[in-house]
Order: structure tokens, then sequence, then C-alpha cells
């Protein structure tokens, strides 16, 4: 580079300062720049600046505030600055560029991540070759348990059929057995005969007899167990009653007022107490017409109105 140039750039700036009226301190306080710097700059004695880099930005800023194109005068006198291409120039200006920043921000965080991701999927690589191994293993089980449970269904197989065999035969046995046990029906029998009455035997009744009592007309009835009434009324032929024995009463004692109209039913077998019942008829011999008609009467009351009573075996 000439000395001419060299005097040129310092002396331009030199006579707009003086044109505008400014001293050298009132341009370090404006620019902040350090009064030695500007000094430097208007002498041009560069090696007296900070570095490269502020060699243009400080003559970029003094001619701005002198009035100047600080862009037009560094291209002007570019041959007269120091190399931009220095490292330092280069850095300086990526620290004054917000762009540049930003992305070397960024180029950092992705290489933080990048450190933390890889101990992350190193563990994770780890956790699935662990259960790769479980499963591996569990197959390798399950496949022998498996061989197992064949050998020992074949073996449970032949042991069923000859249970199965065992337990059709005892169906069988135990079947003929039932069937040899059938329930028995119940059944009534007359032990004795009164003209008043009679008195009959039950066979295979229920533990809890039931009892129905209806009638086809008007017919007064009761029913006495243990010596105790526990129930009585008239029935007419759309009324029915019905109760329960106590399973501690040996027999029940029924008054009928009016038997031949009445109905009487023992777990639902029909009790036909009025069959081969005893009248009087001991008067039927006698001669006179008078005598002959008392015994009918006696006859058709004592039919009527009679007390049964029926004994459980």
């Amino acid at each position: 580079m000439s000395d001419n140039s060299k005097i040129t750039l310092g002396k331009t700036l030199r006579d707009a300062r003086i044109a505008k009226g400014y001293t050298l301190d009132d341009l370090q306080q404006t620019t902040k720049i350090q009064k030695r710097y500007l000094i430097a700059i208007e002498d041009q004695n560069f090696d007296e600046l900070p570095g490269d880099f502020y060699v243009r930005a400080f003559i970029k800023q003094y001619a701005d505030m002198v009035d100047l194109d600080g862009a037009e005068l560094l291209k002007q006198f570019d041959s007269a600055l120091p190399s931009t291409q220095t490292q330092e120039y280069v850095d300086k200006v990526n620290e004054s560029n917000p762009e540049t920043r930003s992305q070397q921000r960024q180029v950092d965080e992705r290489y933080v991540k990048l450190r933390r991701t890889i101990p992350v999927i190193g563990i994770v690589i780890v956790v699935l070759v662990i259960l790769v191994g479980i499963w591996v293993a569990a197959s390798h089980n399950g496949n022998n348990t498996a061989k197992d449970n064949v050998d020992s269904s074949s073996v449970s197989v032949s042991g069923s059929s000859s249970n199965k065999t065992k337990s059709s035969s005892s169906k069988k046995s135990s079947s003929k057995k039932s069937s040899s046990k059938k329930t028995k029906t119940p059944s009534f029998k007359k032990v004795s005969s009164t003209t008043s009455g009679s008195t009959w035997e039950m066979t295979n009744a229920s533990s809890k007899p039931k009892m129905s009592l209806s009638a086809t007309g008007s017919a007064w009835m009761s029913v006495t167990v243990s010596g105790s009434t526990v129930w009585q009324g008239t029935l007419s032929a759309s009324t029915s009653h019905s109760l329960t024995i106590p399973s501690s009463a040996t027999s029940v004692t029924l008054k009928f007022g009016n038997a031949p109209a009445t109905s009487v039913k023992v777990d639902g077998k029909k009790f036909d107490f009025t069959s081969d019942t005893s009248t009087s008829s001991a008067s039927s011999s006698s001669t006179t017409s008078g005598t002959t008609t008392t015994s009918s009467a006696s006859t058709t009351t004592s039919s009527q109105v009679q007390t049964v009573t029926l004994e459980f075996k």
C-alpha cells in the first residue's frame, strides 16, 4: 500500500471531524471509542488498535459520526486496511452477528443433545437384548413343558378311559339300584270302624304331610293334631283349605259334618275315608214301621257326621 493512501484515509476522517466541529473528546463521548484509538485511526497507526476487526469497525463508526458513508469509505480504502480473512476477524464478526451466534448455539445444542442421547440409546439397546434373551428362554421352557404335557396327557387319557369304563359300570349298577328303590306311593288302610267313624293307617307319608280339604257342597269340618284343633270351618263347593301336618305328629283326627260331600287328599293322594265305613243297621230287623223309620234316620245321621282318625306309619 502507498503512503498517499494512508494519509488520505486519516486525513479524510480528520477533515470531516473538523468540518463538523467535533473534537476528539466529543467523538470519544459519542462513539465510546477511546481517544488514543481515534488518534491512531487519524494517524493510521492501525497496529495500536486492539485487533484487525476493530480497525474496520472503529473506522466505520468514526465515518458515520462525521456524516461520511462508512461502508463506502472502507471499500475505497480497502487496500490500506488490515486483511479481513484473519481468524481473529472472522471470530469477531461471528460474535457480533446474531444470526451466526444463533447458528453456532444450535450446533452446540445439537451436539449436547447427541451426547445426552447416546447413553440413553445404549441403555435401551441393552434392555432390548435382555428382553429378547428372556423371551427366548421362556419359549424354550414352554416347548419343554408342552412336550411334558403331551406325555402326561397320553397317560391321563389311558387312565381316564379306564376310569370312564369303571364309572359307566358303576352308573349302571347305581341306576339299577335306584330303579329298585323307586319312591313308594302313599297308601291308606282301614284299621277299625264304628258307627260314628273309623281309624286308618297311612304308610309312605312325607315327613310333613300336606293335607287338602274340599267339598262338593256346604260341609263343616275340623282338624285336630295331638289333641289341639289346628283348623275348623265350613267349606262350600267353591272353596278349599290346605294345611301342613307337623313332623312330630303321629296321627290326625278329622271331624266331618257332611262326610259324603267332603273330599280329603294327603300328599296328593286321595283319602277315601267313606269306603267300607260301617253304618248302624242293628235295628233294621224290627217289624214295626216306626222302628224301621228310626233305624233309617240313624243310619243317615251316622253316615253324614263322622270322626276319622288317620295314623302315620
